[in-house]
């Protein structure tokens, strides 16, 4: 059976940057879990000491990490697969939700100044009623 999966839309606040929100995100990981394993396993050796490419022919890494560009879906570190979704929250300003694969949910979010280091659980937000 294949799995068709809608790429998101681009533009819902602004028209430049797709933002997500928290049931968006949750609703992705699937997919996103799949895009990631597809671009780490073609991954070899950079020609420079620590770094890493795509060799010619992986044409389905490529297309995994436009699928991420065009969502809008920051990829932040492949071997630990550490991605954002940049996300508003309840007072409109823009965060981001973060992921890290083998995290079983989406359950955290940081300012973009703060990074990974000044992650805040989503559960500890409070909402406008």
């Amino acid at each position: 059976m294949r799995r068709e999966w809608a790429v998101p839309r681009a533009g819902r606040d602004s028209g430049r940057v797709r933002t997500w929100t928290v049931e968006e995100a949750r609703g992705y990981l699937p997919r996103l879990r799949e895009l990631l394993s597809l671009i780490d396993t073609s991954l070899v050796p950079g020609r420079e000491e620590g770094t890493l490419a795509l060799p010619v022919g992986a044409e389905h890494a490529e297309a995994a990490l436009a699928e991420l560009e065009q969502g809008g879906i920051v990829l932040r570190q492949v071997g630990i697969g550490l991605v954002d979704f940049v996300w508003r929250g309840p007072d409109g300003e823009v965060r981001l939700l973060c992921y890290r694969l083998g995290e079983t949910d989406l359950l955290w979010w940081h300012r973009p100044e703060d990074g990974f280091a000044g992650r805040r659980a989503i559960a500890d937000i409070t909402w406008p009623s």
